[in-house]
């Protein structure tokens, strides 16, 4: 029987879906599966096809953490070495809204793909945990991407308990936007990927740009640059084509019929 792909690629719904397909070691991150989920995500940075990326997981789990007989970054015959925060980075960076549809346990380094997703919809019952610390090590690269969303009140006490907590929990602490019953949770990721096609597309890969940028300025130089920033949209194709829209109470150019 031939091995499975360690990752799988579709688009639906005009998003890439990109599904960790290792469920015999709970999607554990192995240098292969790291390697071929970094090719798919800048597949689907440059798919036309795709307005959105969601990462998932084969069932029973979302992602059990680093694989430590075969580590992310780890020399794969046939594959280029690919370091773990290069993944994290590329998420972040996407142009795309990347989402993090949780369907089952997301565990240690699994909780990067968390931290750096844009959107985060989980099963309402998944366990999470920042385990590190029960095997002597600590969540050193994600903490980069993690403790922004947690603060460092929530991320200080998981990670050093290395306590277990829901996907319910997960939202209550900001770490999750939405959680929802295991069979829903499909549903619930696909009105995320509706409400972002009905979006401008460059406005969306804008916006995405601006939650990263203004935490970085300071008051004057924020106002400043975003004043430059709203003209520029106001005065773009995609705006006059979404005023116009808004004014003849129609739908814009860019969503679709099927809508």
């Amino acid at each position: 029987m031939p091995e499975l792909q360690a990752t799988i690629y579709e688009v639906k719904n005009g998003a890439a879906w990109i599904t960790l397909n290792r469920p015999q070691n709970r999607n554990a991150l192995s240098a292969i599966l790291v390697s071929e989920l970094y090719d798919h995500l800048l597949a689907a940075n440059d798919d036309p096809a795709a307005r959105s990326i969601v990462i998932t997981g084969t069932d029973p789990a979302f992602c059990a953490g680093a694989d430590l007989k075969s580590p992310p970054g780890a020399s794969v015959e046939g594959r280029r070495a690919v370091p773990y925060p290069q993944v994290l980075t590329t998420i972040q960076d996407s142009p795309k809204p990347v989402i993090a549809a949780v369907n089952g346990a997301a565990f240690a380094g699994g909780l990067g793909l968390v931290g750096a997703a844009d959107i985060v919809i989980t099963a309402e019952e998944v366990q999470f945990s920042f385990s590190e610390v029960r095997i002597g090590v600590i969540p050193a690269v994600i903490s980069v991407v993690c403790i922004p969303k947690l603060g460092t009140h929530h991320a200080m006490r998981l990670f050093v308990t290395g306590k277990r907590f829901t996907g319910a929990e997960a939202v209550e602490m900001g770490f999750a936007h939405r959680a929802v019953p295991r069979a829903e949770l499909e549903a619930a990721v696909n009105e995320e990927i509706d409400m972002i096609n009905r979006g401008g597309p460059n406005a969306v890969v804008e916006c995405k740009k601006l939650v990263r940028r203004v935490p970085l300025l300071n008051r004057e130089d924020g106002f400043a640059e975003t004043a430059e920033w709203s003209g520029r949209m106001f005065r773009s194709e995609e705006g006059a084509e979404g005023m116009a829209a808004f004014r003849e109470k129609r739908d814009a150019a860019w969503v679709s019929s099927e809508e």
